[in-house]
């Protein structure tokens, strides 16, 4: 069983949250509003923690010195740029995963162990890959934002 703390619950971090609990994982969702955590199943095990996870004690607080992974899901790039840095320099958390919301942000993080996914990207590839099975060809790698 792995400890899992996820930052942020929106959308993504909810649903990340709710899917690692129903998975048997050790789950704890951090989020400054407490009107966040409606957003998580009935059936979600984990702990909550309301708090802006940019503070060590509401870190300290979600036990990120026993994660053995951080998932950063805000939809604030600053802040989850803060907080992966946290996590994996000063607490050496194995790993390490954020969304990005601006794409051209993913340089920050080259040579860090941070995982990166961005929904904008993950949405190019995925519509790549349909439009060139409907097309019988490969896309174009190249783009622009």
């Amino acid at each position: 069983m792995m400890y899992v703390v996820v930052i942020g619950c929106g959308k993504t971090g909810s649903a990340i949250a709710d899917l690692l609990s129903k998975n048997g994982e050790d789950v704890v969702v951090v989020d400054k509003l407490n009107s966040s955590f409606n957003l998580l199943s009935p059936e979600y095990t984990g702990f909550t923690v309301n708090g802006d996870a940019t503070e060590l004690e509401i870190l300290l607080e979600a036990k990120i010195d026993k994660a053995d992974l951080m998932i950063i899901t805000t939809e604030i790039d600053s802040v989850n740029a803060m907080v992966s840095q946290i996590a994996k320099k000063l607490y050496d958390v194995p790993k390490v995963i954020v969304k990005i919301n601006e794409p051209l942000k993913s340089v920050i993080y080259r040579n860090t162990g941070i995982i990166t996914l961005s929904p904008t990207d993950l949405f190019i590839d995925k519509l790549r890959d349909k439009l060139s099975k409907e097309e019988g060809k490969a896309l174009d790698e190249e783009r622009t934002i």
